[in-house]
């Protein structure tokens, strides 16, 4: 069959078009038989147009339109008239114009769909993944793929227009521990031996400045075998950069100018430069969380020492072994004392036992624990909050690792359902100034917070030994709405110091060498200062086209559980495969 030629897609016809002879191709959407007319509308991914069918000027042509069934393939050639003004449908950019067709031709046809085009809700997202092909047909991932490309474009001009070289890394690399599980592939000409797939290009990125090249970038795929969340995938997208000769705000500087200009080309929003920054412990004293949501304004108080010491034994036994007690001031609140006990079941799942309130009154306060204080504590109290007349104040009080998450959840919480959040004005922000190590309790041991490559504060590098939790990182992770978009940091370029991080991980000089030593040894060859960052390219995307999850941003996405409910990946493979693989399969019972 040779296909015919469109000459106009379906979403550009407009009044000027009129009289026009084209020819479309494209899907029928639907099919509305009006006794000697048929109407149907044609789309492809640039939009719709209605198609007037005369059912009295051919009767092969009325035959071969009454056969058609939807998302079947259509071509369609025509005379392009204008609608009577009363007939004009605003919902389509091509509302003011239909094609008056002399033929059809049928390109292929479509089994029933297993869900509407038209309407993706009409099945369940387990569904809607399997016929992934047909999920990517609707105007909402069509749209957000679009956003994806966009996006793309925006940060691949940005950096090629600062001097960035873009330059492939591999995907078939060594094991290295960053964080996650590798994704491991086996070697066929060594057996025995195995590649890993890359969790981020970190190490390559750092023999790249060794090298010379100054600014790299890639937009690259990624890959975790981690325990999966709702918004994580197996293989993702990053914007992945590096620069030497840099200090912190050099590399901050050249993100922000990525998503300004991404945020103000794809969705004509405008973000003011420079974006606020904070403390690591500012964002978790004040906000809970080291990614907090600033379209809204409900902060943390501390008042420990204000209501620690009362009759309120909660309160005083928390105070006396070194907690602390938060306090969350909701303006006019309007909940009742059932929505107020529910706010328990927000916290429990991060170990805090419950939620205390006060009311505020003309009068000062009453309800809930406000008889265990007295006037002095009340006052204070009001001031630290700015609580007034009609406002809520809710408390949690335990220890800090528990208190502040339990607060920062709380407050995300009362700001989406008490519609705090403005979301037409994103709020990007900068964390600084991060733990270079984290306690592990479970192993007995220090973990790198951000990875093992990032650089200690230098005045801080003589506690490394001493006092390990109080090293500063040269790192810095950008927030936008409540999400972790970039993260990155001032890298070890020196050996020695390199060395140093590797024994504060508890990994001696054996273990350096077998998993790092090429890059120990790149580092004594003239190892230039340097940093970067990696975007989030998926959350990104998610975030500018208004989606809760980036499985609707990317066009194959996998599961919770990482599987492909299309392909029905993973799959299991032959035993010649296994073999020459030098593999065998050992069934453990579950």
């Amino acid at each position: 069959m040779k296909v015919p030629q469109r000459t106009h897609t379906c979403g550009e016809l407009r009044k000027s078009n009129a009289g026009t002879e084209v020819t479309l191709n494209g899907w029928v959407e639907t099919q509305r038989d009006h006794g000697g007319v048929i109407f149907l509308i044609l789309r492809d991914r640039y939009g719709r147009v209605q198609v007037v069918v005369n059912l009295e000027d051919s009767e092969k042509l009325a035959k071969k339109t009454k056969s058609v069934g939807t998302e079947w393939v259509i071509s369609v050639s025509g005379t392009v008239t204008e609608r009577d003004p009363a007939n004009i449908n605003e919902d389509m950019d091509t509302g003011a114009i239909e094609v008056q067709a002399d033929s059809i031709e049928i390109l292929n046809e479509a089994k029933a769909m297993p869900f509407l085009i038209t309407d993706p809700t009409s099945a369940t997202e387990e569904v809607r993944l399997k016929y992934r092909y047909l999920d990517l047909r609707t105007d909402k991932l069509q749209r957000n793929l679009e956003v994806r490309h966009k996006a793309y474009q925006s940060v691949w001009n940005t950096l090629s227009s600062l001097d960035f070289f873009e330059i492939e890394t591999p995907f078939l690399m060594r094991s290295t521990p960053e964080g996650a599980r590798d994704f491991l592939v086996p070697s066929r000409l060594h057996k025995g031996r195995f590649y890993a797939l890359p969790q981020s290009p970190q190490t390559y990125k750092q023999l790249l400045m060794i090298s010379g090249y100054d600014r790299y970038f890639q937009i690259v795929k990624c890959f975790r075998d981690e325990d999966l969340r709702a918004d994580r995938q197996p293989e993702f997208t990053q914007i992945d950069l590096e620069m030497s000769f840099v200090n912190e705000e050099n590399v901050m500087d050249v993100a922000e100018e990525i998503t300004v200009k991404v945020y103000k080309e794809v969705i004509d929003k405008e973000l003011a430069r420079p974006f606020p920054q904070m403390s690591y412990r500012e964002a978790i004293e004040k906000y809970g969380v080291d990614k907090p949501d600033l379209r809204f304004d409900l902060p943390i108080h501390n008042v420990t020492e204000i209501l620690g010491e009362s009759e309120f034994k909660i309160f005083a036994k928390v105070k006396k072994s070194g907690g602390i007690i938060g306090a969350l001031c909701v303006k006019d609140a309007d909940l009742s004392r059932k929505e107020i006990d529910n706010l328990t079941e927000v916290v429990a799942p991060v170990g805090a036992k419950g939620v205390a309130f006060m009311k505020v009154t003309e009068n000062g306060v009453d309800s809930g624990i406000s008889r265990f204080f007295g006037d002095e504590a009340i006052a204070e109290l009001l001031e630290e909050t700015d609580a007034e007349a009609g406002d809520l104040l809710l408390f949690v009080a335990d220890t800090a690792r528990i208190a502040y998450p339990s607060l920062g959840k709380l407050r995300l919480h009362l700001g989406q359902t008490l519609d705090l959040i403005d979301e037409d004005k994103p709020a990007p922000a900068w964390i600084l100034n991060f733990p270079l190590v984290e306690y592990n309790e479970d192993e007995d041991r220090w973990d790198a917070m951000h990875h093992p490559f990032t650089a200690p504060m230098p005045e801080d590098i003589a506690k490394m030994q001493s006092n390990p939790g109080k090293v500063r990182a040269r790192a810095y992770d950008l927030v936008i709405d409540g999400h972790e978009i970039a993260g990155g940091s001032i890298r070890n370029f020196r050996s020695d110091i390199q060395q140093k991080v590797f024994e504060l991980l508890n990994m001696d000089k054996e273990e350096q060498r077998e998993k790092f030593g090429f890059l120990l040894d790149a580092l004594q060859y003239g190892a230039p200062p340097h940093g970067g960052i990696a975007f989030g390219f998926d959350r990104l995307v998610a975030l500018l086209a208004g989606m809760k999850s980036i499985r609707d941003v990317i066009a194959f996405p996998k599961t919770t559980s990482a599987l492909s409910l299309m392909d029905g990946s993973p799959s299991e493979v032959s035993e010649d495969q296994l073999k020459e693989l030098g593999l065998k399969i050992i069934n453990t019972p579950k």
